[in-house]
């Protein structure tokens, strides 16, 4: 009995020994199958020019720099030139940013409370206009800044006061912590900060025109003069205005697929992400070149 005993389990050790072994296999090969998987995933977004990059925008406001996701840079400036198409003080540009930052992060979302809806959370109940309207992100500027531009003196309150009193939010401090970077976008995207607004984009993913850069422009900055050559928009403007043009034109690279941006002896380029000089580029006209194949 002892020695029949001896052999089973000297049998029960090699099959545990074999299960684990081969446990032991099946972990090795499938660690290998995902980093196969990986890497041909790299390759093949490598190979097909599609760098690994993570696409932001920025501002760089003396040691701080600030930073947007491209969806959010584009609202900002979108709030950004309808002030300056207005004639606001960049401090109105501020205001709406530090606001839309605290209310929807700058995005123009379709929920909120009650029935809060757009950049700036407003409600068709309470007389903003209708949802439609709202969910226009240049409607509900104006109608941010035509409730701004009645309070007096808005330009020397605190910002966050200025918003509350659009606002009437339950959190009336919360605009606060929205400053900095609303200061420092506004600043940038309003032409205050020549070349201080940059954004770092993968390659463009579709083709696209002149005219659509050029319609957008009119909507948000107003009718001036332009013209189409060939994949390249020209927008006039001069000093401030052409870098507000200008910075916009980056903002809106993403949806736009803009590949490049001239203004008064500066280039910005998709691939580089950063201004740099450009003896060509002209200080009374926005040069805007599109991906086209």
């Amino acid at each position: 009995m002892a020695s029949g005993t001896g052999r089973g389990s000297t049998a029960r050790g090699r099959r545990k020994r074999q299960r684990a072994a081969w446990r032991g296999a099946v972990v090795v090969l499938l660690a290998v199958i995902l980093v196969v998987v990986a890497v041909v995933a790299v390759s093949g977004a490598l190979s097909r020019n599609t760098p690994l990059i993570t696409e932001e925008c920025t501002v760089v406001n003396g040691s701080s720099t600030y930073r947007l996701q491209p969806d959010q840079a584009a609202n900002a400036a979108l709030i950004s030139a309808i002030a300056v198409r207005r004639d606001l003080p960049p401090r109105a540009a501020s205001i709406a940013i530090a606001t839309a930052l605290q209310e929807s992060k700058l995005q123009n979302i379709e929920h909120g409370d009650m029935d809060s809806i757009g950049l700036f959370q407003q409600r068709p109940s309470q007389g903003w206009g209708t949802a439609e309207q709202i969910l226009d992100p240049a409607y509900a500027t104006n109608a941010f800044y035509n409730h701004l531009v009645a309070i007096p003196d808005y330009q020397s309150l605190p910002i966050t006061e200025a918003a509350q009193r659009v606002q009437l939010s339950a959190y009336p401090e919360a605009y606060a912590q929205h400053e900095p970077v609303a200061r420092s976008f506004a600043s940038a995207l309003t032409g205050q900060s020549p070349a201080a607004f940059t954004c770092t984009l993968r390659p463009p993913s579709s083709n696209a025109t002149p005219a659509a850069v050029i319609e957008d422009a009119n909507t948000v900055f107003g009718q001036r003069k332009v013209s189409a050559e060939a994949t390249t928009a020209v927008i006039s403007g001069t000093g401030t205005d052409g870098w507000a043009v200008a910075q916009w034109a980056v903002a809106t690279a993403s949806a736009h697929q803009v590949t490049a941006v001239e203004f008064d002896g500066q280039r910005w380029e998709r691939g580089r992400g950063t201004w740099q000089p450009a003896s060509n580029a002209a200080n009374n006209r926005v040069r805007i070149t599109v991906a086209q194949s």
